[in-house]
């Protein structure tokens, strides 16, 4: 098996809130690969989110603190890099796509404008020199007519163009490593299966590890190597997906699975 891409390691998240401090992550650890896929699952409030945003530095600082952890990606701790040398990783080498694209695209500016922005941050010269590898990264997400796409703004695309807008932009730098937080939660059940199978297609392709946020037992049945479980931020159980789905050891997790809704044949009456 290859060498992690990334290794967390008793990650402890704090958030500062007046008269009191919020213990969100306490003590998690994990390993992300190449070529593979780790889902973290837990109800709303587990943490999932608090734990992906720290391994870009999202969470703002304060409120957010670190008492303890290590967030190590290609030998560097991410917790105790300068802020500078962040921005050079966020986006190039790991990049995130977040559930609400209405509020992470810039609604004054074009489609394909936002994407070079990318490629120009990270690799320098004029936005307008990245007019193809733009149009080619909307069509890598599923999106045709990506030239009419990309002259356009964020209101004027569908939810879930705007989500395939999104994963073009996380991926056009060519990242090592991708952050899914709830990619599909506000899409119809149609348009969530497309755009798992886009990034499952392109997970494929390009052998990324990719770290999956979700509250979807269905997704993480579908997406996953590997399943981390969460609650009240700490991990309560972890393995790969066909033992966690089949055989969950922590009343937690089989609670969750028998909370997932199923289809059942009416017995005639």
């Amino acid at each position: 098996m290859s060498a992690p891409i990334l290794t967390v390691e008793d990650l402890r998240v704090d958030f500062a809130l007046p008269g009191r401090t919020v213990h969100a992550v306490r003590g998690v650890s994990f390993e992300v690969r190449a070529g593979r896929t780790l889902a973290i699952v837990g109800e709303s409030g587990s943490g999932k989110s608090a734990t992906a945003s720290s391994v870009l530095r999202l969470n703002p600082e304060p409120p957010a603190s670190y008492p303890s952890g290590l967030i190590v990606y290609e030998g560097r701790d991410l917790l105790r890099l300068p802020e500078r040398e962040m921005r050079d990783i966020r986006g190039d080498q790991i990049a995130m796509v977040f559930q609400d694209p209405m509020s992470s695209l810039n609604p004054v500016r074009r489609i394909g404008a936002q994407i070079a922005e990318v490629l120009h941050r990270h690799r320098g010269g004029r936005a307008s020199q990245y007019h193809d590898d733009v149009l080619a990264a909307l069509e890598a997400a599923g999106i045709d007519d990506p030239q009419r796409r990309a002259d356009q703004y964020p209101h004027e695309l569908s939810g879930g163009l705007r989500q395939r807008a999104m994963i073009a932009m996380a991926l056009v730098a060519g990242p090592r490593l991708l952050i899914a937080d709830e990619p599909t939660t506000a899409l119809d059940v149609t348009v969530q299966a497309q755009i798992l199978d886009v990034l499952a297609d392109l997970q494929a392709e390009r052998q990324m590890a990719l770290l999956l946020i979700t509250h979807d037992l269905g997704v993480v049945a579908n997406m996953a190597d590997d399943v981390l479980v969460m609650r009240a931020g700490e991990v309560v159980e972890q393995g790969d997906v066909l033992s966690i789905l089949t055989d969950p050891q922590h009343p937690y997790t089989q609670q969750l699975l028998a909370a997932t809704p199923r289809l059942r044949e009416e017995t005639p009456a």
